[in-house]
């Protein structure tokens, strides 16, 4: 007997059409004419940031690093230029406890090799005491530079959670660009390949097609267990830290920043 495939179950509602390679390279062009506008937008609102005034700071200003207490100049480590990003901290928390946002980001700046050769320097700052920041750095692997910023005022310390950039003029430093919240993505290169996904990030705050597996709350993958499922219980920590030495489950995890 022979078997058909008339009966076949419908495609689950909400997926794209199936075409053939024309009519989708038509398709995709047009989305190219969108797609190089929002980058010609982006090259003009560049341009009006590399436009902003300055805001002077205080370079002699000490923070605290593997080296012990330096002024903020050195961090610039002989370089024009200086973007940082300001990692949330919560005191007395174990490693598991600490930002999953700021994590994410921190992680994805692992060698600014690129920037250095453009002349421009990258460190992480955090209002955490010394000694725990120590302990995470070591923990996490990070090979860039931390420092500690809890005694600095702004915009040397102030708001975290924020990549900043600043600029050298001899013995002089000035305060350039600063951005948080979701102005932070371009230090995450995962969050700019899963948007060319078709299902994207999976985030609720997505639109998909009617139909289309939905998201889940922001930040649902930053978090999981041993086994890599999302949560958010006992047992959880931040992604990266699965690959570290010691990442075992634990029985409470301090506080943790939620998303940002």
């Amino acid at each position: 007997m022979t078997t058909t495939h008339d009966d076949r179950p419908s495609a689950p509602s909400g997926r794209p059409p199936v075409v053939d390679l024309a009519t989708w390279q038509t398709a995709r062009d047009e989305l190219l004419v969108r797609e190089k506008a929002h980058t010609r937008a982006g090259d003009a609102i560049a341009a009006a940031r590399r436009r902003l005034p300055m805001v002077e700071l205080d370079g002699t200003v000490e923070v605290v690093g593997a080296d012990g207490p330096v002024p903020f100049l050195d961090l610039f480590q002989g370089r024009e230029e200086l973007v940082t990003y300001q990692h949330m901290w919560y005191d007395g928390a174990p490693h598991q406890g600490q930002c999953e946002g700021c994590t994410t980001t921190a992680w994805h700046v692992r060698d600014s090799v690129y920037l250095d050769a453009r002349g421009v320097s990258f460190a992480v700052l955090t209002a955490g005491p010394w000694d725990e920041v120590a302990s995470y750095v070591a923990f996490m692997g990070h090979t860039q530079p931390w420092y500690s910023v809890r005694d600095a005022a702004a915009p040397v310390g102030g708001g975290m959670g924020h990549l900043t950039a600043f600029l050298r003029d001899g013995d002089r430093a000035f305060l350039t660009y600063s951005t948080t919240g979701r102005g932070t993505e371009p230090a995450n290169g995962s969050f700019a390949l899963l948007d060319m996904t078709p299902r994207g990030r999976g985030e609720a705050w997505e639109d998909h097609p009617e139909g289309w597996p939905g998201g889940r709350e922001a930040c649902w993958y930053w978090r999981s267990d041993a086994d890599g499922n999302a949560t958010w219980g006992p047992t959880s920590r931040p992604v990266p830290q699965w690959t570290r030495p010691g990442a075992t489950p634990v029985e409470t995890l301090g506080r943790h920043g939620g998303c940002h």
